[in-house]
């Protein structure tokens, strides 16, 4: 069976690229993600073993607005290092204006889960998580009917 080894990539549509490029070059150059590709429509970073490539919607999708609780993406999240590292993604997060849907808190997800949520110019939900240890891969935890975990859309 094949043993994967992360996510290479995630490319998120915008409606506005002349809005979200500075938000996105800014957010992935302070997250230490280097900028390999960048024109006045797209842009594309690289780090922390994964890229987010940022292109235009369809000039006929320009006035739609991002709906999580449509089929397809509900949020991405990143995983920080440590519980000073979400907080210091907040204040960046504030830093560019972004809608903040929570402050950094615990969450019941997994043992000391810890994280902000925000969303981008275009309302794409943006996390950022800490989770000590071996978080849900710990023994007695992450299988079925053993953890307390609740995923909603909210």
């Amino acid at each position: 069976m094949p043993d994967i080894n992360g996510i290479a990539h995630i490319q998120l549509t915008v409606s506005d690229p002349a809005r979200s490029i500075p938000f996105y070059k800014k957010l992935l150059s302070s997250l230490g993600m280097q900028i390999v590709n960048e024109t006045q429509r797209s842009i594309y970073g690289v780090g922390g073993r994964t890229g987010i490539s940022i292109s235009p919607c369809d000039d006929s999708h320009k006035a739609d607005g991002f709906d999580q609780t449509r089929p397809g993406l509900h949020h991405f999240c990143f995983r920080a290092r440590s519980r000073e590292d979400v907080d210091e993604i907040h204040q960046l997060a504030r830093e560019l204006g972004a809608r903040i849907i929570h402050g950094p808190q615990e969450d019941g997800f997994a043992p000391g889960y810890y994280s902000v949520l925000f969303e981008d110019p275009d309302g794409i939900r943006i996390e950022a998580n800490h989770v000590p240890g071996a978080g849900l891969l710990a023994p007695g935890l992450g299988q079925v009917g053993k953890a307390d975990t609740t995923w909603d859309t909210e």
